[in-house]
């Protein structure tokens, strides 16, 4: 085991005794929610991200072993496993290197060259490799001749053709031509003679070169979309030419020979025909696949600041889905979200019924005493925008204020089955107007029920590998749920199965349990719900949460397991309850390294319980910004270079980030404008949901686009 966890430990510059820690906890059953928030003693306080680094790289260190001893065992049959090959194969640090030496060992489909040794030409290979000075080679090659040989001409190709496999299997080439080219080759980038770009959408790169090192995962990506779409034509460039005089030299000890030119011919047809090919394709794949994970990586975090945008607790909310002819669909809720009531209204082409809509809208935000209007951000979005800003400018009395809401997966989530239990009368769009209001009240609870690739919150999402996308993105959500908590009394069956421990199952008993007994008082409760056992009970239970329990500790994130200890520590610090108002006062002249000593607890769960005392009932979500909320809009042909908008991020990408200021597009911000400092990623310098001040450098009316700069004007 220690073999397979040191290059782990180094990669994240941790102790081996951490990952070792870590993988024991993992076999023990945790979920890693729960050892990155309640293990921290063990793992010296690793998150999320380095426990899930940890799982992976293991498995894979894991899978390396195995490949290995499979390779050495399938030589072995062959009877031509040697110690020098052992301990080669040993060496090997990727699974592409195993497969470089168990190359020349494969069971191989039908070749020249092994056409050429079923001949009987393996012989005559390996006399030219002799580099023999004197004799001629004609009459070496007669000694070959047979009926599937007829001329010496067949006799010496078919010894070059073996020659040139020899020169594509050798691992110690391929591992020099891998290792230069992904360090020196370029990628050669140019569009396709009469290709079609009709939105110049690769102009970037119809004369583009740099270095495969270099490449940024926007620009691979984007690169490999223009040439699946026959746009662009894509090759790379690098120095062929030491290659062929490196393998020439090894294999004649840059000696004359009378064979010396048959030799230089075979090894430039194994480097031409076999070798740059297949390295070429190794080289794109492995820079696709890192730009898909960086990729994935933008999606993951874009996914978990969404997520944890802060709810606009307490609001009695219309949410508007905008439509032209079938109408704009208008749903309130109330603050826990329960639906109020539906209606419809006309006020834009073709039907523009404008005058009884303005009149539907006022009744509706009086009558429930709407504070805030969510408005989807389809078809129609701003149409609709403009006609609630002017209620609201007509109407001051209403005390209203509008947010522009994001519309991705609320059709998905409308039309599925999830929705349609919960409002089998309603049509899809009235569905939809629900969502749109909810995603305003609590973002969490609505959009855990949209599969996440359709939030649209990623950069070239359709281009990545499925599988591994809803891995990290299911990942990306439990993380967050899991952070935030959930209220036990009031969460979905479809957010309680993403809490730790919990499952499709438990969850369901969970609600059920809690739509025949009421509410639960207290979290030792929960142990009688069936399938939710000990472990599942130690793994969810502090993230768990009862707003109104008696027990007071029962309403934070402090784990039950800690309860002795917290009430310790609160004697310590003479804190009665956690409504005293001398409560911060003590926690923050408290030294937790004492505490623990003195109390026999180790500093990392002090540390989190006083933590916990300072803010026991605070949400995770509201240190991050809320909605902007509007009272009136914004056109294009308003803005002017120079003016500065408030505005809110909406998606980052490893260009820069698009900020919506209330146009039918968000503009972008590069991320050469986000910091006047270099920075290497646009997330160090903002988040989805961030509330930022943008100043306008560049308008395009008729594309309708606009850039934007963070920078100091």
């Amino acid at each position: 085991m220690e073999k397979l966890i040191k290059p782990i430990a180094a990669t994240l510059n941790i102790s081996t005794a951490q990952v070792k820690n870590t993988l024991d906890l993992l076999s023990d059953g945790n979920t890693i929610p729960f050892i990155a928030r309640y293990r921290k003693e063990v793992t010296k306080g690793l998150d999320e991200e380095q426990i899930r680094y940890i799982d992976e790289q293991y498995q894979y260190q894991k899978n390396l072993v195995k490949r290995k001893e499979d390779v050495k065992r399938l030589i072995e049959t062959q009877g031509k496993l040697t110690l020098e090959l052992i301990a080669q194969i040993d060496a090997c640090e990727t699974l592409a290197t195993v497969e470089d030496i168990y190359r020349p060992y494969q069971q191989k489909r039908k070749t020249r060259a092994t056409d050429a040794i079923a001949k009987g030409l393996k012989p005559l290979a390996e006399w030219i490799l002799t580099c023999p000075k004197k004799g001629n080679v004609e009459d070496e090659a007669k000694k070959y001749l047979s009926d599937q040989v007829t001329s010496t001409q067949d006799a010496i190709q078919g010894a070059k053709d073996i020659l040139a496999e020899m020169v594509s299997d050798d691992a110690k080439l391929r591992k020099l031509i891998r290792d230069m080219m992904f360090t020196e080759a370029k990628i050669i980038v140019k569009k396709m003679k009469n290709a079609q770009d009709e939105e110049k959408t690769y102009r970037s790169y119809y004369e583009y070169t740099e270095r495969c090192s270099t490449m940024a995962s926007h620009r691979i990506m984007a690169i490999n979309r223009g040439e699946r779409e026959k746009i662009l034509d894509v090759s790379m460039e690098y120095n062929r030419e030491r290659f062929l005089k490196y393998q020439y030299n090894r294999l004649t000890n840059n000696q004359e020979s009378i064979v010396n030119e048959l030799i230089n011919e075979s090894i430039k047809d194994g480097l031409k025909r076999l070798v740059y090919p297949s390295i070429e394709r190794e080289i794109r794949s492995n820079l696709t696949e890192k730009a898909q994970e960086k990729s994935i990586d933008v999606f993951s975090s874009n996914l978990e600041r969404l997520l944890s945008q802060a709810p606009m607790k307490g609001s009695i909310i219309l949410g508007l889905d905008p439509a032209y002819r079938t109408g704009c669909k208008l749903a309130v809720i109330d603050n826990t979200g329960k639906l109020l009531q539906i209606a419809v209204i006309y006020p834009h082409q073709p039907v523009n019924k404008k005058t009884e809509a303005i009149e539907k809208t006022i009744e509706l935000i009086n009558k429930y005493q709407v504070n805030l209007i969510a408005i989807g951000n389809g078809t129609a979005s701003r149409e609709s925008e403009a006609f609630i800003a002017d209620i609201l400018r007509s109407n001051p009395d209403l005390n209203a204020r509008y947010a522009i809401v994001s519309e991705a997966g609320a059709s998905v989530y409308s039309a599925g089955d999830l929705a349609r239990e919960e409002f089998p009368d309603l049509h899809v769009e009235e569905r939809s107007a629900v969502s749109i209001a909810r995603r305003l009240l609590d973002p969490l609870s609505e959009l855990i029920k949209i599969d996440p690739k359709s939030i649209g919150v990623g950069q070239y999402q359709h281009d990545l590998a499925p599988a591994r996308m809803q891995e990290r993105l299911d990942f990306a959500v439990i993380k967050t749920v899991n952070r935030i908590g959930a209220d036990v009394n009031t969460a979905s069956e479809e957010l309680l199965r993403h809490i730790a421990g919990l499952n499709k199952s438990v969850a369901k008993s969970l609600v059920t349990y809690r739509n025949e007994n009421g509410y639960f008082k207290s979290r030792t409760q929960l142990t009688k719900v069936k399938g939710l056992g000990d472990k599942a009970y130690q793994q969810a239970a502090g993230f768990l949460r009862l707003p109104l329990a008696k027990e007071e500790l029962d309403r934070t994130a402090i784990h039950p397991e800690s309860y002795d200890l917290t009430r310790q520590i609160m004697r310590e610090l003479g804190i009665h309850s956690l409504s005293d108002e001398n409560r911060g006062l003590a926690i923050s002249s408290a030294r937790p390294e004492e505490l623990a000593q003195r109390l026999n607890a180790d500093v990392y769960t002090v540390k989190d319980i006083l933590g916990v005392l300072e803010t026991p009932f605070r949400d995770y979500r509201d240190r991050f910004d809320g909605p902007l909320l509007h009272k009136d809009i914004v056109k294009i042909e308003d803005l002017k270079v120079g003016l500065t908008l408030e505005g809110t991020v909406r998606n980052v990408t490893d260009f820069g980030a698009f900020v919506d200021i209330g146009l039918k597009s968000d503009g972008l911000v590069h991320i050469s404008k986000l910091s006047k400092d270099r920075i290497s990623s646009p997330y160090e310098k903002v988040a989805v949901g961030d509330i930022v001040n943008v100043t306008v450098i560049e308008i395009d009316l008729e594309r309708h686009k606009v850039s934007l700069s963070m920078l100091d004007q």
